[in-house]
């Protein structure tokens, strides 16, 4: 296949195609939150003259969206996509034939499309439509974006995310005196808008029993992007009366427990609107075998994972290697002494992952990372 190289401009409309993309990550379903922008030059610049996102629950395709709200103009003009245009059919053609069919004279794409369902068969379909086509324009920003596809379709297994907040003196809480807030009100804004954008939480049944947890999201406006809340929970201790459980028919709730325990009790919660994913247990002990429960999330749809839990789910997901992106937050108040150490020290975070941004959010410092290539 010949590509053409990148043009002047190509960079900048991109840029406004991946933030543009950004606005419904987390709400596409299985689908990646995908933009197009269609940008057309009479002679007097380019303007743009079609936008278009994935839609909520990952139907239309952005292409289609595009198409549909430049209509005749879209003949001869530019189209900037953040992931290669699909090629296989369903109920409606690939976006790969619309965006040929529509008269577009030319496609850049961003990040290359996984699933072998696409795979270099988009940018063929165009190809052989005749269209001038650029590949791999800010592919790195766009992939860093769409990493909770890309992730699944590469592992088998949801993205995860690990944030936990960090007190001065390196603890998280304290045993048996409840949640203890290290950080302020901007960084738990924050934390809120971080939850807006995943498909689901993910904590253990001690932090449950600690703290009876909402694990939704209270920013203003956002509430209906609460995700769904898992509990990993193998004996089925959790009370029926905790707020999880109270909200399960408003914010889903899935409950990670092995299949023997507590027949009766798990039938009542059925009856409150609470689901189930069976799970195996590590030979020896009674933790969760991880893979094996992400490789059932990830069969569900659930593309990426934010874990809040305690030390212990924490670690555990360290210790398996299944931290694909860390959010540390460093408070300015001590613990002390009896404090619960964190997981995993700042230190240790340089050194084991790549600090990707520092913010100061307030009086508490904010570190996100990823997995090291």
């Amino acid at each position: 296949m010949a590509f053409d190289p990148p043009r002047p401009g190509d960079e900048r409309f991109m840029a406004a195609a991946i933030r543009l993309a950004f606005r419904h990550s987390g709400q596409t379903g299985t689908n990646p939150s995908v933009a197009t922008l269609l940008v057309r030059d009479d002679g007097a610049g380019p303007r743009i003259v079609g936008r278009g996102i994935t839609a909520l629950g990952g139907r239309p395709h952005a292409e289609a969206a595009a198409l549909g709200e430049a209509g005749d103009l879209a003949r001869g003009a530019t189209a900037y996509v953040t992931l290669e245009p699909c090629a296989h059919h369903g109920r409606t053609p690939p976006c790969a034939t619309a965006l040929v069919s529509a008269g577009i004279a030319r496609v850049v794409s961003a990040a290359a499309d996984p699933d072998p369902r696409v795979d270099g068969k988009g940018h063929r379909i165009l190809l052989s439509g005749g269209l001038s086509v650029t590949r791999g324009v800010l592919r790195a920003d766009a992939s860093s974006d769409l990493s909770p596809y890309l992730t699944r379709h590469a592992l088998g297994r949801p993205q995860i995310t690990l944030k936990t907040a960090i007190s001065a003196d390196g603890r998280i809480g304290r045993e048996g005196s409840g949640q203890v807030f290290i950080t302020g009100k901007i960084a738990n804004g924050q934390t809120h808008l971080v939850r807006s954008r995943h498909d689901a939480i993910l904590v253990g049944i001690g932090t449950v029993k600690e703290d009876d947890p909402g694990l939704d999201c209270r920013l203003p406006g956002l509430s209906d992007r609460s995700p769904r809340r898992i509990v990993i929970d193998p004996d089925l201790t959790i009370d029926p009366d905790m707020q999880l459980v109270r909200t399960a028919r408003r914010t889903p709730l899935i409950l990670v427990a092995k299949g023997s325990a507590e027949p009766d009790k798990r039938r009542a919660l059925i009856e409150a609107g609470v689901e189930f994913v069976a799970c195996d247990t590590v030979p020896g002990s009674n933790r969760v075998a991880l893979p094996e429960l992400l490789e059932d999330l990830g069969a569900m749809g659930l593309q990426n994972i934010l874990v809040e839990g305690g030390a212990a789910v924490a670690a555990s997901f360290i210790e398996a290697d299944l931290v694909d992106r860390l959010i540390l937050v460093r408070g300015e108040i001590e613990i002390g002494e009896g404090g619960i150490a964190a997981p995993i020290a700042l230190d240790e975070a340089k050194r084991r992952f790549r600090q990707t941004d520092r913010l100061s959010l307030g009086t508490d410092l904010w570190f996100e990372f990823e997995r090291r290539a």
